[in-house]
């Protein structure tokens, strides 16, 4: 019998050198690039005005508003926006698509309407604002507006993470779990919470990393007070209008920085989960 040369499979689609060709070219000219500058920019600083330009305390109470709003609404959503989730996914209910259309409304929504609309809510004589202030809850123009703002935005990050894991879960290890004697409780903190723990993490990971550069649905609520409501875009937005570039991009690159280390923290985290959850 002749050994004949199996013939090599053609796909369709264009080969691994091509695609990963058109992937790097994409992705520099859109993300390594325009970040390369950030770095570039601020090294025209010497070390002295690096230091006293991201040392201000006004750029400090920035940062400190900025990450701690947004770590905040981040918690938030994956407690509120998970409990949203499960309800999705686990029951019907007349409007129930209306509900899951409204989910994604931040998505659509304009950031700067989102904050007009906010402000209008929460402003001393809005809609709630007027029944909040008198009880000293004081939301626009106060950092607690500033929650308010990056948890609305951040909101779908969380629901659009979870749902599908929670809709893939098939209903019979629950029905194992409660037939094995376990309660509602502990059916849900360990069968169900850990499958979940990579998708929360996923999503408290995007509704972080997207507060944190948020802007239009904060400068309308927030007052942009110094020292008390400034977030850090403000700041950077502020520096580029007086043409202070590299002031700009130095505030930029701690942000920057600081990003990508909690992102990676969060990440290994999800891949210890995800992990754990396999060998299990």
């Amino acid at each position: 019998m002749l050994n004949l040369p199996r013939l090599k499979e053609r796909s369709v689609l264009p080969g691994f050198g091509l695609t990963l060709g058109f992937s790097m070219a994409y992705l520099c000219l859109l993300v390594l690039i325009p970040l390369s500058t950030v770095f570039l920019k601020t090294a025209t600083l010497k070390w002295p005005e690096f230091w006293s330009t991201i040392s201000d305390p006004q750029v400090v109470a920035a940062y400190r508003l900025s990450f701690g709003a947004a770590f905040i609404a981040a918690i938030i959503n994956v407690l509120f926006g998970g409990l949203v989730a499960w309800v999705l996914a686990r029951y019907q209910f007349p409007g129930k698509r209306l509900v899951d259309g409204l989910v994604d409304l931040p998505f659509a929504l304009p950031t700067a309407v989102a904050g007009i609309a906010l402000t209008a809510v929460y402003a001393p004589n809005g809609w709630l604002g007027q029944y909040l202030e008198p009880r000293g809850i004081k939301v626009a123009f106060a950092p607690l507006g500033v929650v308010v703002a990056l948890t609305f935005i951040g909101l779908p990050f969380v629901v659009r993470t979870v749902q599908p894991v929670l809709e893939d879960l098939e209903a019979e290890i629950e029905e194992a779990s409660a037939s094995l004697g376990a309660s509602r409780w502990q059916t849900f903190l360990r069968v169900i919470f850990p499958v979940l723990t990579p998708a929360i993490l996923s999503g408290f990971a995007l509704a972080f990393a997207r507060a944190l550069g948020e802007y239009g649905s904060v400068v309308f609520i927030s007052g942009n007070l110094p020292m008390q409501t400034e977030i850090t875009p403000l700041i950077i937005v502020s520096k580029l209008e007086q043409y202070n570039y590299a002031g700009a991009t130095a505030v930029a690159l701690v942000m920057l920085v600081a990003s990508f280390f909690l992102l990676l923290v969060i990440n290994v985290i999800q891949w210890w989960g995800t992990r754990r959850n396999g060998i299990a």
